[in-house]
């Protein structure tokens, strides 16, 4: 097998994003203009891209705003791309997540359910259909649920809502059904469905922090990723071994029962793909923007675009009318190195 060169990976991934990166996700072909949601606690906007900069304001958790384009800087190496605002200046885009507004025409859901995905930055999910009820969560662009009811609101009768069933908790909670929109089955059709499932594996570099898709030896698909980190509260680095995706769900409720320990309560984490029997699993990101980096609790974090093409790639294929499925016996394989690329 020819291998590829750590200078390989890093041009692909440090330079070749302004050839491959920035215009897959739109930045330079679109008149309107791109958002972002600031994903942490803080996001500080800089006179220049650079954190050495002075700082001209600072933006704060959920605030939502206008992005003129994507750049590149010399800083920091594992993410050089910031984000030029609308109003000036530059924020990094490790703390921001690249977000739409497209609000939806709500819509029947058909038995026993249908998988939606949130289309604006982010909706407010109600123990009752009324802005008035107990609040739930907040769910964020890109997070997917499973819908099993539209309602009308309890405030406003022409105002639809749709009923989440929550697939960790026994729990339901409505949100408005102009703000998810239905995943169709042609976004969760298989890819390369013809390619045998031995010709077909995932490795992740935990050094370089990259993961890549390979068919019959052949690299047809490279992405960053953020592994489990160590924290103050312990250690969670993602161990290596070879592993299999046999247990897959295009959505899931992460959740630590520990949460003194880990701090974590992530309702509708996108298109998850567990390989370890204790939770660990690739699946999409919504909290962090941030990849090339280790930051999780074990977990292969990946961008949300990045996991769905995971999701449909990697065997088994989930039938579009299930919320989950398991088959060890049609899995494929996921290696956990420290280092590939040499």
């Amino acid at each position: 097998m020819r291998g590829l060169s750590r200078r390989d990976v890093l041009r692909f991934l440090g330079t070749a994003v302004g050839a491959w990166f920035l215009p897959r996700m739109g930045w330079r072909r679109s008149s309107r203009p791109r958002w972002g949601r600031v994903a942490e606690e803080r996001a500080d906007v800089y006179e220049y891209p650079s954190f050495q900069a002075p700082r001209r304001l600072i933006k704060w958790k959920d605030e939502v705003f206008a992005i003129a384009e994507a750049v590149l800087s010399q800083e920091p190496e594992h993410n050089p791309v910031w984000y030029r605002l609308v109003e000036g200046g530059y924020v990094h885009s490790g703390g921001v997540q690249p977000v739409d507004i497209r609000p939806q025409t709500p819509k029947k859901v058909p038995e026993p359910g249908v998988l939606v995905e949130v289309s604006v930055p982010y909706t407010d999910a109600f123990i009752a259909p009324s802005r008035h009820a107990m609040h739930m969560y907040r769910l964020y662009y890109a997070t997917t649920y499973w819908v099993v009811a539209a309602v009308p609101g309890r405030d406003d009768p022409d105002e639809i809502w749709y009923l989440i069933q929550d697939d960790k908790w026994d729990i339901r909670y409505y949100a408005l059904a102009r703000h998810l929109r239905l995943v169709t089955p042609e976004e969760v059709s298989p890819l390369s469905p013809l390619v045998p499932v031995a010709a077909k594996r995932i490795v992740v570099d935990l050094q370089a922090q990259v993961l890549l898709a390979f068919e019959y030896d052949q690299v047809v698909f490279l992405t960053k990723v953020s592994t489990g980190a160590v924290f103050s509260t312990g250690d969670f680095r993602t161990p290596t071994g070879v592993y299999l995706t046999a247990y897959k769900r295009p959505s899931r409720h992460m959740a630590q029962n520990n949460r003194a320990r880990n701090g974590y309560d992530l309702p509708g984490v996108p298109w998850v793909c567990y390989i370890t029997e204790d939770g660990i699993a690739l699946h999409g990101t919504y909290w962090h923007n941030d990849f090339g980096r280790p930051r999780s609790h074990g977990c292969i974090n990946l961008s949300p675009q990045a996991a769905r093409w995971i999701y449909r790639w990697t065997m088994p294929p989930v039938p579009y009318e299930r919320q989950w499925v398991y088959n060890p016996r049609e899995a494929t394989f996921v290696e956990v190195v420290e280092a590939f690329v040499t």
